[in-house]
């Protein structure tokens, strides 16, 4: 029996804990890694003694080292684990999660509303938001940030657990706990400093490991074209290998969707809300050095993000080629099957041996750890900032808000924890995933971007537009859990499925939340223009860029992001 056989025959017993055993040398390989981050993070407290350092890095980061912490905050257990699963479930669909849901909105976060934050020097986007619209909206949006931000955070713990037990065989609650203690160690010693170091060492690590299971993935099936014949083979009714042209119709794709969800629901609400007002990657733009690496960090960022499908993606295509059995969903795991969210380590000892192994597990705890320290750190940033000092003690040193968000960081690790283990009650990462952002950040788009770009929008619009958002969007979700046949209402076909639920939803509640916002404005009163200085355009004296060559400016690499995204949509049609 070869290698690759006798792993997947172990897969398949009902009493499989593990796949393989670590060799000597990839434990060498795994202790390494955990004794640099934790290095990194001692090293670095020295520089992390003012607020400014530990919750900005000193705003003294280059675009270069900022846009790879920029994507690699992102880079975690939803990435890695989440969408490899999905790439299983859904097929090539899941691959609209790299480019439509990212690069148009990260041009729009770089070109249109980064001015915006940077140059109103907020910690925060809810200390944006007090700024534009009040306390009320600040303390809102700060709270909900902060509960959200917990709950993916434990995304990571659980998926870091889940490929330590598959294939390791460590015992799920031990690995949740040493994970999380070691990134609760190097937040809490070096702050975002820290985190943005290790972020980059993490980037590294997540592409030199990775790259192993589509480069070897590839060479056992006889590159693409082979694969996508064995799955046809495997697969015979669905379309799995195609971005656009199963999307005329709910039931013509696996994923159950309309074209329209796609473009407006993913490439519109839902990732705008994700990539512009999740402080979680908004933050490491924050750290730039100025305005101009601050539109710059995130472009950079994009187009590492849009060759990111090749590590992420294409596993789960992969196993829908080459795997003799079948996963299911999260939730209808049984003695000897495995889930959607087990595709990932499946396949990772399926293609690594010894010492290769390591390395393949070394690159899933740096992802899984850079995505824990990119929601910690948000954490205790919000919590600080946002509600500690306005609600709870706004006269105390710069020492006692850096003593304060320290503690926060091993406050915010073991909420985190408890959140690991609802994640069991969804089909996938990514469903979980999606169902958390449509609750939040969609809507939140609505009310930051109307912030910025009209002056009419007041303070009572942009509380109860957010408002009306948020719960209407979690009462759509209660609904269908209520009643599945509701499906129909809000992703507007009997035949939708999960994933069509949240795209949908998410639009619903970005379009329920602009309306109330401009309704409401309209019938109250308005900031003053003195009040709305470097807040909002007309208000705001941007820098020009004109004096720079015009390949140095954001422009010219946004264009290059969206020819660059025309042609990845024509590739795969």
């Amino acid at each position: 029996m070869t290698y690759a056989n006798a792993v997947i025959a172990s897969a398949l017993l009902p009493s499989a804990g593990r796949l393989i055993s670590l060799s000597p040398s990839d434990m060498i390989i795994i202790t390494v890694y955990f004794v640099m981050v934790l290095g990194i993070g001692i090293y670095l407290k020295k520089y992390a003694t003012s607020g400014e350092d530990f919750f900005l890095a000193g705003r003294e980061m280059t675009a270069w080292v900022a846009g790879l912490s920029f994507i690699s905050a992102n880079l975690g257990a939803i990435e890695l684990i989440g969408w490899a699963a999905s790439a299983y479930e859904y097929g090539i669909l899941a691959a609209h999660a790299y480019w439509i849901a990212a690069l148009p909105a990260i041009v729009l976060l770089a070109l249109v509303m980064m001015p915006f934050y940077y140059l109103s020097k907020t910690h925060s986007v809810p200390g944006y938001l007090q700024l534009r619209y009040g306390e009320d909206t600040r303390a809102l949006t700060g709270i909900s940030f902060a509960v959200i931000t917990v709950l993916m955070s434990g995304i990571n713990m659980y998926a870091m657990a889940l490929v330590l037990k598959v294939v390791v065989g460590w015992n799920i609650h031990f690995s949740i706990w040493v994970s999380s203690i070691t990134v609760a160690a190097y937040v809490a010693l070096g702050g975002l400093v820290s985190a943005i170091f290790n972020e980059v060492l993490q980037f590294f690590l997540i592409w030199l490991g990775a790259l192993l299971i589509p480069i070897l993935g590839l060479v056992e099936v006889g590159g693409w074209s082979g694969m996508v014949a064995r799955i046809h083979t495997n697969f015979p009714v669905g379309d799995y290998t195609h971005l656009w042209r199963t999307l005329a119709t709910f039931s013509g794709n696996p994923m159950g969707i309309h074209w329209t969800g796609i473009v407006f629901g993913m490439g519109g609400a839902l990732s705008c809300g994700y990539w512009t007002t999740d402080f979680l990657v908004v933050q490491r733009t924050l750290a730039a050095k100025n305005l101009h690496a601050a539109k710059m960090a995130p472009l950079i960022g994009a187009y590492f993000k849009m060759i990111v499908p090749f590590i992420v993606i294409l596993p789960g295509l992969l196993g829908l080629a080459v795997l003799p059995f079948k996963l299911v969903p999260e939730n209808a795991v049984v003695p000897g099957l495995h889930s959607y969210n087990e595709l990932l380590p499946i396949m990772l000892a399926r293609y690594c041996g010894p010492g290769l192994l390591g390395l393949g597990i070394t690159a899933l705890i740096a992802g899984f750890m850079s995505g824990m320290a990119g929601n910690v750190t948000a954490f205790a940033n919000v919590w600080t900032y946002d509600i500690y000092r306005p609600y709870i003690k706004g006269e105390a040193s710069d020492a006692h808000y850096v003593k304060v968000g320290r503690w926060c960081t091993i406050l915010g690790v073991l909420i985190s924890i408890g959140a690991a283990y609802f994640v069991t009650q969804f089909k996938s990462i990514m469903d979980y995933m999606q169902a958390l952002s449509s609750f939040f950040f969609a809507p939140l788009f609505a009310t930051v971007l109307l912030g910025m770009l009209w002056k009419r929008g007041t303070a009572k619009g942009g509380f109860w537009g957010l408002l009306a958002g948020c719960t209407s969007s979690i009462a759509m979700f209660v609904l269908v859990k209520i009643d599945p046949s509701k499906l129909a209402w809000i992703a507007l076909s009997s035949h939708a499925k999960d994933m069509a639920e949240n795209l949908y939803r998410a639009l619903w509640s970005c379009l329920i939340c602009a309306i109330v916002t401009v309704i409401v404005s309209l019938f109250t009163k308005p900031k003053t223009a003195e009040e709305l200085q470097g807040l909002v355009r007309g208000y705001t004296d941007i820098p020009s860029e004109s004096d720079l060559p015009f390949y140095k400016r954001p422009l010219f690499f946004g264009i290059g992001l969206g020819v660059a995204f025309a042609i990845l949509q024509w590739m795969f049609w």
